[in-house]
């Protein structure tokens, strides 16, 4: 088995907190030139304790139009829109895992991103949101499949494919009947991935994660004058929102991730690299453990980083060198 711990995919080492160097959000958001793209973005302009043009970011339908906004702007979306209370993830961010998973591919491929309709990507807890998907298909031409247990953001998820004619045929959404299982179900007979990503729930309770979303709360208010969450004291969610298969599960992060682990081993020759993001280092021990224990092949850990954020996602196969070899030359003409 073969660990590569805190070392980026493609030579790649955020080394200032910066965004990977194809991420299309470098540097402060152009509000002027987004609220050109998107008028109905103005409204939730205003200028922040230091007197810079900014977005109510304490604000979720500020945030929503944001969203809506960037994925106009960067990825051609028309329509797109999210039931109230799903979670509403930050763009960039999500931009970034897509272009260090292209990375991980290119690392096994003479360093040349593989794209186009050949490459399948799945991921799991797609939300109602579908953004990775958007994000993969309009900028590497991957095909995916989204899945999650929640009927209403699969439904979500349709309706924004069905709306968008650069989606159709690209991204398909299925619902996972089962909440105890992550890839059964989902993994059709003979169906092959070239990587898998994932999202998991933070939290290990609904109580725990109210506690966070309180201490983040606060952090809020100190940090804004006239904070429009104040007259909501009530509701400490913040501006991403999410619902609680998004946020908590049982064993939390820990849990989640090596369920998957283990059920991924039933996989283990349908699927190039398997991925998973991993919010606090301390929980990659119990997760390097758990992937020990199914005998993964190749482990590697892609350190990521936005602003004062650093993050990591896990990605572990179960292929030898030469198995990878042969899945590129049969399925990415390599």
């Amino acid at each position: 088995m073969a660990i590569s711990k805190n070392q980026p995919a493609g030579g790649q080492r955020p080394n200032k907190l910066e965004l990977h160097p194809r991420n299309l959000h470098q540097g402060r958001y152009n509000f002027e030139a987004l609220v050109d793209t998107c008028p109905e973005l103005a409204p939730y302009i205003q200028l922040n304790q230091y007197g810079k043009v900014s977005l109510d970011f304490a604000n979720p339908d500020a945030v929503k139009m944001l969203n809506r906004t960037l994925l106009n702007q960067f990825y051609g979306i028309k329509y797109w829109d999210i039931p109230a209370g799903y979670l509403c993830p930050p763009i960039p961010g999500r931009a970034d895992y897509i272009h260090y998973l292209a990375d991980l591919l290119a690392d096994s491929n003479d360093g040349t991103i593989p794209r186009g309709k050949n490459i399948k990507a799945l991921d799991v807890g797609v939300g109602a949101n579908c953004v990775y998907p958007i994000i993969g298909h309009q900028t590497y031409g991957w095909r995916f499949a989204g899945s999650d247990v929640n009927p209403t953001a699969v439904a979500s998820c349709e309706a924004i494919v069905k709306s968008n004619a650069n989606l159709q045929g690209a991204i398909s959404v299925r619902l996972q009947s089962d909440s105890s299982s992550l890839f059964k179900g989902i993994w059709r007979d003979n169906e092959r991935f070239d990587i898998t990503l994932c999202n998991p729930p933070f939290h290990t309770s609904e109580a725990a994660m109210k506690k966070e979303s309180q201490r983040k709360w606060r952090g809020v208010k100190n940090n804004k004058k006239d904070s429009k969450q104040d007259s909501n004291p009530q509701n400490p969610l913040l501006n991403f929102g999410g619902k609680a298969a998004e946020l908590w599960c049982d064993g939390g992060e820990v849990g989640f991730v090596s369920r998957m682990v283990n059920e991924s081993a039933q996989f283990a020759d349908r699927c190039f690299w398997f991925t998973s993001l991993v919010a606090r280092q301390n929980n990659l021990e119990a997760i390097y453990h758990a992937l020990k224990d199914v005998g993964a092949t190749q482990i590697k850990t892609i350190n990521m980083a936005q602003g004062k954020k650093v993050s990591r996602f896990v990605a572990w196969s179960f292929l030898s060198a030469e198995q990878m070899e042969e899945w590129r030359k049969a399925y990415w003409g390599g």
